[in-house]
């Protein structure tokens, strides 16, 4: 089995900062890519930032200097450092690797609520 797993969510003003960690466990071959997507209410999921095992990054607009991805390889973990947080980041946030593992070649974690309010 192969589980992700998020933590640092949590609710923050405007204009704060986060950071969320997520550690991949299990049977892990290797991992190639590992990211951050977002859902808001009613919406479809969509990509946040993403990271290479050879750290190319890859963010969406709405994110671009003020997010920041990054992974620690020997860990198997990836972090996104949140700044300048906007209430439109408030979302359900949710890791994903893509790779080589036991069972399949995509794994999600369960999601950590991100909330941007005053």
């Amino acid at each position: 089995q192969v589980q992700l797993v998020e933590s640092g969510g949590g609710l923050v003003q405007p204009g704060g900062s986060l950071r969320l960690s997520c550690v991949a466990s299990g049977i892990i071959f290797s991992i190639n890519d590992m990211g951050w997507y977002r859902q808001h209410p009613g919406k479809e999921r969509e990509l946040v930032a993403t990271i290479s095992n050879s750290y190319s990054t890859n963010y969406a607009d709405s994110v671009k200097g003020r997010f920041i991805i990054s992974r620690d390889n020997a860990k198997n973990t990836v972090y996104l450092q949140m700044h300048s947080l906007k209430p439109e980041d408030t979302a359900v946030y949710y890791c994903n690797a893509y790779g080589r593992f036991v069972s399949g070649s995509t794994h999600w974690g369960q999601g950590t609520q991100v909330t941007v309010s005053s």
